[in-house]
């Protein structure tokens, strides 16, 4: 990779915290003097535990409970113009890179290029002043971006029409509720031409529809060259948005391949398939003492766990669960979405055999049988519930349990039949047609 073609390159990033200092420490110069002036004894002494770099080093090693590393040595460069996707677990180091690359806090250790002028939206109303308007505050994010006043003109329509706070743009940000101070926020970062966009898992603070269009304008944004960094706990926006992806764990990069590859390895770290997800320890099954979830599956027709399924093959859904207390009725259900994040249906387990009847305790599989020619092409995410029926409750609720993936046919004998171009739609069944003909006279 030529240097002209990174828009983002890190090495060996790593990041300390001291635990109990979070109040006390500043990346400010400004603030930090002041502290020294207000008590220089007292800070002296602080600061100079905190900064000699090979103590605080030495207690890390030796477990010592006050230090903490966010990240350990993450590495990776970014091309100009690419989509990538941030994956991980809550607390893994993933919002620490974020807020590093944003210049909103220094690493401990390591560098980090940009390459480009950079927007980012890490938590609600972040670069917000509260006490300006939105309209001011669209006007100095501007300004910090970089951009003249001319510029800012040009965009500020469309930025206002996008977040759909028309009618409070000159009300003082600290009247908006979150929802409100989400959509100015990410229509300012989105807008304002940035080289590079950063996203912070903050568009889960919107309602669904403005996510959706969110999740629109990044791919828009995506397509025009622009180099977006996108870090999610949604693998449904991850997949659709994201060419690839990195898996960031306990502060380092896991895994960094193509992101059907490294969602595949986040959603079943053992080294197993996608397709199935299992728990071996009941006691930390979902659940709780009326039901607890072993295992579901995605299956061929002969029974063969696997990941990449034939398009015109029944595709078998199960879900092995364990009922602790007898006497309640139960209704398994799945939900099954693309990787555009849009519910394609939902089912529930219609059984004669169990369909409104106390169940006894004991092991049971429900099995749902998708038939063949009825999903389109491409990944599909499975959700997993099991309710109790009058009252209903949920005794589990599993979001991206298992994914799976539909592989098209072009033998001619599935519904593409001989069309080698994108074959849209998100079901692509097998429809029987019928042709009347007329010799002409």
């Amino acid at each position: 990779m030529n240097d002209t073609d990174i828009a983002i390159k890190v090495e060996n990033i790593s990041k300390r915290y001291r635990i109990g200092l979070k109040e006390d420490m500043h990346d400010s110069l400004l603030r930090t003097t002041i502290d020294f002036i207000k008590s220089p004894l007292k800070n002296y002494r602080k600061y100079r535990s905190l900064y000699v770099f090979g103590k605080d080093e030495c207690d890390s090693e030796n477990g010592s409970s006050s230090i903490i590393w966010p990240l350990k040595g993450v590495t990776f460069q970014v091309r100009r113009g690419e989509v990538i996707g941030i994956i991980g677990r809550n607390g893994a180091g993933k919002s620490t890179l974020l807020k590093i690359l944003s210049r909103v806090t220094d690493p401990t250790g390591g560098r980090a290029e940009i390459h480009g002028r950079v927007s980012s939206l890490l938590e609600v109303g972040t670069g917000f002043h509260p006490e300006l308007t939105g309209r001011e505050n669209v006007y100095l994010n501007g300004t910090i971006l970089g951009m003249r006043k001319v510029e800012i003109d040009r965009k500020f329509d469309e930025i206002v029409d996008f977040s759909e706070i028309e009618k409070f743009i000159d009300t003082p940000v600290k009247r908006y509720s979150s929802g409100m101070k989400v959509r100015l926020a990410f229509s300012v970062a989105a807008h304002l031409e940035p080289e590079i966009l950063l996203i912070d898992e903050v568009l889960a603070v919107g309602d669904a529809r403005f996510q959706q269009k969110c999740l629109n304008k990044m791919e828009d944004v995506g397509h025009e060259g622009r180099t977006v960094f996108f870090v999610s706990h949604n693998m449904l926006a991850v997949s659709r948005l994201c060419e690839r992806v990195i898996l960031i764990e306990d502060g380092r990069v896991q895994v960094d391949d193509a992101a059907h590859k490294v969602i595949s390895y986040y959603l079943c770290p053992e080294g197993g398939s996608s397709a199935e997800k299992t728990w071996s320890d009941p006691a930390k099954a979902p659940g709780n003492t009326i039901a607890r979830l072993h295992a579901v599956r995605v299956k061929t027709a002969d029974g063969i766990i696997k990941t990449d399924m034939d398009i015109r093959k029944d595709i078998l859904v199960e879900q092995e669960f364990e009922v602790l207390e007898s006497g309640h009725i139960l209704l398994p259900s799945f939900q099954f979405f693309n990787d555009n994040g849009l519910e394609l249906f939902a089912t529930d387990d219609l059984d004669p055999a169990w369909r409104r009847k106390p169940r006894p305790a004991g092991r049971y599989v429900s099995t749902a049988v998708i038939p063949g020619n009825y999903l389109a092409e491409g990944t599909h995410f499975v959700f997993a519930s099991l309710t109790t029926v009058d009252p209903y409750v949920k005794q589990f609720f599993q979001p991206n349990v298992v994914s799976f993936k539909v592989v098209d046919s072009f033998e001619g004998d599935a519904a593409r039949g001989d069309w080698p171009f994108k074959f849209g739609g998100v079901v692509r069944p097998y429809l029987k047609w019928s042709t009347r003909y007329q010799p002409g006279v």
